[in-house]
């Protein structure tokens, strides 16, 4: 059970196969995609809505989003229409949740490693300037090429929501890849938007947003944890960011990158245990108040945040952004329009045509210039994919297009964004099936790439000291952080059981007793060594888990006795406390690891986040075993 097993779980929880933090903390961008995949139906469904609202009765679609709304205090407030609210009000939490989860992969995700971030922050720079160029040379220069903002950037919710959708089995690196251009791509939009597309800026507003950001930075800094008092700050920056001219949605994305993001200690959790103990004691509101908050304040302010915002983000406000843009008069004459328009055929060629190009070429070309040493954390196929499917533009593109243009080339415009994201969804879908069809080991190879993985496991695994069972020149090698008296430590030993069967894994042990909510573990994990001094670790960390309910002395004494070791040595090692500080190495480098909770597995030396039921650790295996098997090769060159 982890620092936070001491909160109530339900059975149907357990029986997913998680331990409670990894459940409550979630591997942050496996839940986070999975929280886009899901919201990827829920936004198409609105803009078919639209769209055949807008074609039904375009009258009562246009006057419900011109709608005008006003938040007055006294002399002073703001009115705006319904269309505007949602444009530049709820949009500015989506853009928070997208700085958010760019913080949390600068913080803890593949981006720790700066150098990661360099291609496809590159990538995602040439994937925003080509198609702008291909957009102006479809428009010649005219008037209509100040719309050229609308061609630029892809929609992160519904690229990689559909991308889960069209392209299942694709692994989490290629979404990462993907999720490192997209907020690069974010970024530099955002910047344009209040550069650009910017009405008339009003210095004196642009002023006291720039007071406010201030204040909310250094609240951040000073720990201040009044969240009413974050809200407030958030909604003067916002309505100073309004009335200055620049678009608010600015302040969402800047808000969003200062929330760090770490893995909970081990100390908090045991304040928060500790807590929890006396609530049991003394169950009294004050007491439960303290309990809740020091259990709610293990988790950094970026996780905090997300749980808070994105589930609204995804399943409301981008599906609401989408019904009251994506609504257009699909008539003949409109359609006939728009595919004879250069604006049309700017976005759709930009999107579809300088989106692939430029993500495929910059990553061919850096990984051609630095010979290797700069390569995507991918392979090709799914470099491809990544381009074809940045194609999809949809949140940041309507909004430029509603601050670029007007009546019909509004409609043109929208009309080659919907194109463009129906292209690039078949496109990749083509990309991924093509893929699939190759022999496993080349698909595996073009999918995966040869690019090792970060390594989160401190220290490495040592077969002098670890206790390991299988070969050592295993390709593939799963370090477990276990505690004996974890029910969830054992609930999660037949899938290991099973997955030790396998001829080509090195599975290690390494002891995180966890006293504070198991009080006789630590004593178990100090038995186990004092088994292994006697040769005979192996059968005692069995017998252990098969009796987690049995674990006070003379319980490890009768086990001793029945596997044969000699009870008196036995006995006065365990009394003595002789491999106590063997066991603190465990916990020490548990806490250089980042482990806070058990069971928590590390797969080649990277943490594996989520379910450890058998068929996904041995997914994780053979993923782990085909990028192993690419390390030991040369590099392969692009194409």
């Amino acid at each position: 059970m982890s620092r936070l097993g001491a909160v109530s779980v339900s059975p149907g929880a357990e029986l997913r196969g998680r331990t409670p933090w990894s459940r409550q903390l979630a591997g942050p961008l496996r839940a986070f995609l999975r929280t886009e995949a899901g919201s990827a139906g829920v936004l198409v469904a609105a803009i078919a809505a639209a769209l055949i609202w807008a074609n039904v009765d375009v009258a009562s679609y246009e006057a419900v989003w011109g709608t005008e709304l006003a938040v007055r205090l006294g002399g002073h407030g703001i009115g705006e229409e319904l269309r505007t609210w949602v444009n530049s009000g709820l949009m500015t939490l989506f853009f928070l949740v997208v700085g958010l989860e760019a913080r949390r992969e600068f913080d803890l995700g593949e981006l720790r490693d700066r150098r990661r971030f360099v291609l496809p922050s590159l990538a995602g720079l040439a994937g925003m300037l080509l198609p702008v160029l291909v957009y102006l040379a479809f428009t010649g220069g005219g008037p209509d090429a100040h719309g050229w903002g609308v061609a630029m950037s892809t929609d992160t919710a519904l690229a990689l929501g559909l991308l889960a959708l069209i392209g299942r089995n694709v692994p989490d690196q290629v979404r990462v890849f993907l999720l490192t251009v997209f907020v690069v791509d974010d970024l530099v939009a955002l910047v344009v938007i209040a550069v650009v597309y910017s009405e008339e800026i009003d210095l004196m507003a642009l002023a006291v947003a720039a007071v406010a950001f201030a204040v909310f930075v250094a609240m951040r800094y000073l720990g201040v944890r009044a969240y009413p008092v974050y809200a407030l700050v958030g909604v003067a920056l916002w309505a100073a960011m309004m009335g200055s001219g620049v678009d608010p949605v600015v302040a969402g994305l800047a808000m969003g990158l200062t929330a760090v993001a770490y893995s909970p200690a081990r100390a908090t959790l045991e304040e928060a245990s500790g807590l929890f103990k006396l609530f049991r004691e003394q169950p009294t509101p004050e007491i439960a108040r303290s309990a809740a908050i020091g259990v709610i304040e293990t988790l950094s302010p970026n996780d905090r945040l997300q749980r808070r915002f994105h589930p609204w983000s995804s399943y409301v406000i981008v599906p609401l952004f989408g019904l009251a843009n994506a609504g257009i008069v699909l008539d003949g004459g409109t359609l006939a329009r728009a595919y004879t328009s250069p604006v049309t055929w700017g976005v759709i060629a930009g999107y579809l045509v300088g989106k692939p190009i430029a993500v495929v070429g910059v990553s061919a070309l850096l990984t051609w210039l630095s010979g290797g040493r700069v390569r995507p954390g991918v392979g090709w196929a799914a470099v491809l994919g990544s381009g074809t499917i940045a194609g999809i533009g949809f949140t940041v593109s309507l909004l430029i297009a509603a601050l670029a243009f007007t009546g019909p080339e509004l409609a043109d415009a929208k009309i080659g964004v919907l194109s463009a994201a129906a292209g690039a969804s078949a496109l990749t879908w083509a990309v991924f099936r093509v893929t699939r069809l190759l022999p496993p080991a080349r698909r595996a190879r073009l999918l995966l790439g040869a690019t090792e993985d970060l390594v989160d496991l401190i220290p490495e695994v040592d077969p002098e000291r670890d206790h390991c069972r299988g070969p050592a020149d295993a390709s593939v090698t799963v370090v477990e952080y276990g505690d004996f008296q974890c029910p969830y430590c054992g609930q999660a030993e037949p899938a290991v059981r099973d997955l030790i069967t396998d001829t080509d894994l090195r599975y290690v042990w390494r002891h995180l007793p966890l006293p504070d909510v198991h009080p006789q573990a630590e004593l178990a994990a100090e038995a186990a060594e004092a088994a292994a001094a006697q040769g005979r670790f192996w059968e005692m960390h069995d017998r252990l888990l098969a009796h987690q309910d049995h674990l006070r002395v003379t319980d490890l004494i009768r086990y001793a006795e029945e596997l044969g070791l000699d009870a008196e040595r036995f006995h006065t090692e365990l009394t003595s406390r002789l491999h106590r500080d063997r066991v603190a190495e465990d916990v020490d480098s548990a806490d250089l690891s980042g482990v806070s909770g058990t069971p928590t597995f590390f797969i080649n030396g990277r943490r594996h986040y989520g379910a450890y039921d058998i068929a996904t650790l041995q997914h994780e295996v053979k993923i782990a075993r085909v990028r192993a098997g690419f390390s030991r090769t040369e590099p392969v060159e692009p194409g």
